[in-house]
């Protein structure tokens, strides 16, 4: 794994670790490319029996590396490596349990309603500025958040850009549990127990809860569409500026 994705197996659980405290775990392109190697390993590995996604203290994970993006922007289109990501992720047969501490922002919070397990700490904030920077949602977040917090709530998340802390994100449905010391630690332990579960009426369980994922498969592939040609509109050119000229 690159330096900035770790991943370690334990008592059959694959966990994977944003490692890039610096920049508060903000993903590029390689990231993307670690994180799906990761749930293949996962998937191909008989010992394996749940995933563990983590960030590192205060940060799991402050969304897309933007200076990687605005690259990317020129290129024209989005890379492969982010939409490999989100199938994986969405398509996974594994359980997918995350821990998270601090920010989770854009992707950071929308990969979490493709988890099966969320535990926050109450520090924890979740927001998706997309709008904000002249983008639109991704990862089937205006497909599932409506599901998950009705259309009101998810208007509020989506498009307004508000942020939610840990308590309303449990009520919103999307975090399970929120715990005040260890949350790492916790979501481990809760991950190890479900690996010595059976696994295949474990993973059945999941796929009758899930349901058919074609709708999402599909909404992740027309938002990325639609964000790939928002990425080189001018409104999001002019608040990427803006962005980095208040960085700089």
């Amino acid at each position: 794994m690159s330096q900035h994705i770790e991943t370690s197996k334990a008592d059959g659980v694959l966990t994977i670790r944003l490692n890039r405290p610096d920049k508060k775990n903000a993903l590029t392109r390689e990231m993307y490319r670690q994180m799906t190697a990761g749930f293949a390993t996962a998937a191909s590995d008989e010992t394996v029996g749940c995933i563990l996604i983590t960030g590192t203290p205060g940060a799991f994970c402050a969304g897309n590396d933007l200076a990687d993006f605005m690259e990317i922007a020129r290129g024209g289109g989005l890379p492969n490596e982010v939409r490999d990501f989100l199938h994986a992720l969405a398509k996974a047969e594994l359980p997918v349990f995350a821990a998270v501490d601090g920010l989770a922002i854009g992707i950071g919070t929308t990969m979490l309603f493709h988890c099966d397990m969320v535990l926050a700490t109450p520090r924890s904030e979740f927001k998706t500025p997309f709008v904000d920077l002249g983008l639109t949602p991704e990862a089937a977040s205006s497909l599932i958040a409506p599901r998950l917090m009705g259309a009101q709530r998810a208007f509020q998340m989506l498009a307004m850009g508000r942020p939610f802390d840990a308590a309303f994100a449990r009520e919103c449905g999307f975090v399970t549990e929120i715990v005040a010391d260890d949350v790492e630690g916790s979501g481990f332990r809760a991950a190890k127990a479900l690996a010595a579960k059976p696994r295949e009426a474990v993973r059945l369980t999941k796929a009758l809860i899930r349901g058919d994922r074609s709708d999402v498969l599909s909404c992740i592939d027309d938002e990325i569409e639609i964000f790939a040609r928002r990425l080189v509109s001018s409104e999001a050119r002019q608040a990427f500026e803006a962005f980095f000229s208040r960085k700089g």
